[in-house]
């Protein structure tokens, strides 16, 4: 039996020190009127090594446009491994199968590193957000000049060494509005379209097969603003559609979903998670679905339950780096009185953050976050002399202009309402041109450097955590 390789993927998905979750899509076939049956099989070995595994097995699920996810656990911590994945059609249920010949030739071929179990290691990401790609009215896709950004990541790998831990992407993956009211995604097809144009070109797709990667969604991926414009009709139609899509894309491969017995288990029920690498912890945060607006008091930019889990992770005692990944900047503000999209404008939920981190000395933490089209660093100093750090890596692509230093109050303090005023410090320079960011993390600092689309570095930067 030959086996097709996958049309979209693989993706190296969550990666823990013993476990790694790999996604991928094959073609939809239709038999009898239905979905025939397709099943994914993958293999792997440590990396180098002279055999492969026993293969394993996994549905591919024509609820989510013919993707699957393999499960390979039982693995070494810090360890590299190798791997081939493809899939078939079968008229039967796997248990039914007769016992076949596997053929790998056309299979795909990808690596990948589970975590470290050490807390004293240091991590490497890959940061960003923000990939335009531009489909016409009639819904045709020509646009591939936002994969240069990926090639230049590939090209460090390839050529200069570089290991990246992790590839994480902040938001805006798809511009599911691109043309705005003219050709919007509305259907769950439709969203489908827009991820598979996204994540099967040449070299996101290399990068996503052997470097863990992570996300988290934005407003583009349902609408600008989102929710601000929206209608209770979207809210029954287009944000469920959005968000299975999404789910299907974004967060099925991410610690979001529970496993148990070596399987997916369970219905999605939030959209943030955590995980931790080294000497990182991260929590991904979603501040996008679970906003609420209103008056300056009722509005929330994330849940009560998900500040709640955010301040029990904070203040968990790890030692370690506390990297939030918010798709909108905690800090600093922007110039623009009518901007209220980003936490600027949930003045009440971030000052609770603030003092809760104040009041309970709470060291090494560091926002990561895309939205604005710019990449730059800074510092918030706290009353208690601690320090937050922001990290802004955005865009990957963007063909529109991109904007200065003028945008951001780069300068000044932020109201910390109970803990009185922190103050903005250490600012570096705007890069206002497609670029990636390249982040180092130690158990004492964090290390940037920002390159622009094809591969120039553009500035460097260290913070201190004290």
């Amino acid at each position: 039996m030959q086996l097709k390789p996958l049309t979209v993927g693989p993706i190296i998905g969550e990666t823990t020190t013993s476990r790694v979750r790999i996604w991928g899509r094959a073609a939809p076939s239709v038999v009898d009127g239905g979905p025939r049956r397709c099943f994914g099989v993958i293999r792997f070995m440590e990396y180098g090594g002279d055999e492969y595994l026993k293969p394993r097995y996994f549905k591919m699920n024509p609820n989510f446009d013919m993707t699957g996810i393999a499960i390979l656990d039982r693995l070494a911590p810090n360890s590299y491994y190798e791997y081939q994945m493809g899939y078939f059609y079968s008229d039967v249920e796997l248990k039914d199968a007769p016992a076949q010949d596997i053929d790998w030739e056309k299979t795909n071929y990808g690596y990948f590193k589970t975590a470290s179990d050490d807390d004293s290691h240091p991590r490497t990401f890959a940061i960003g957000s923000c990939r335009y790609l531009l489909n016409t009215f009639f819904g045709d896709f020509f646009d591939d000049r936002g994969d240069k950004t990926f090639r230049s990541i590939n090209r460090q790998i390839d050529d200069d060494g570089v290991e990246y831990d992790q590839l994480i992407m902040m938001g805006d993956q798809i511009y599911a509005d691109d043309l705005n009211i003219l050709n919007p995604a509305v259907t769950i097809p439709e969203f489908y379209k827009r991820y598979r144009d996204a994540f099967s070109q040449k070299y996101i797709r290399q990068l996503m097969s052997r470097t863990s990667t992570y996300m988290t969604l934005d407003d583009h991926e349902i609408e600008n603003n989102w929710p601000a414009h929206s209608s209770s009709k979207d809210w029954k139609t287009l944000f469920p559609n959005a968000v299975h899509a999404y789910q299907t894309y974004q967060l099925s491969h991410s610690p979001a979903i529970p496993i148990r017995a070596g399987r997916l288990r369970g219905t999605l029920q939030k959209m943030w998670y955590k995980y931790t690498d080294g000497c990182c912890d991260i929590f991904v945060t979603d501040t996008r679905t679970e906003r609420r607006l209103g008056s300056v008091d009722e509005r929330e930019i994330i849940s009560t339950q998900q500040m709640q889990g955010l301040k029990r992770w904070l203040n968990d005692g790890s030692g370690r780096a506390k990297i939030i990944v918010s798709a909108v900047p905690f800090f600093p503000d922007t110039s623009s009185s009518g901007d209220t999209d980003k936490w600027s404008n949930f003045a009440k939920q971030r000052q609770e953050l603030l003092s809760y981190i104040d009041s309970r000395d709470i060291e090494k933490v560091v926002f990561f976050s895309g939205d604005v089209h710019a990449s730059f660093s800074g510092e918030l100093i706290l009353p208690n002399g601690n320090k937050i750090l922001a990290v802004i890596s955005s865009a990957f692509f963007w063909p529109y202009p991109h904007p200065s230093a003028r945008k951001f109050k780069l300068k000044g303090i932020i109201d910390g309402g109970s803990i009185g005023e922190c103050v903005l410090s250490n600012f570096s320079p705007i890069v206002g041109d497609d670029n990636f960011t390249k982040v180092k993390v130690t158990p004492s600092q964090i290390q940037l450097e920002v390159y622009e689309r094809k591969g120039d570095l553009c500035h460097q930067m260290t913070h201190k955590f004290s």
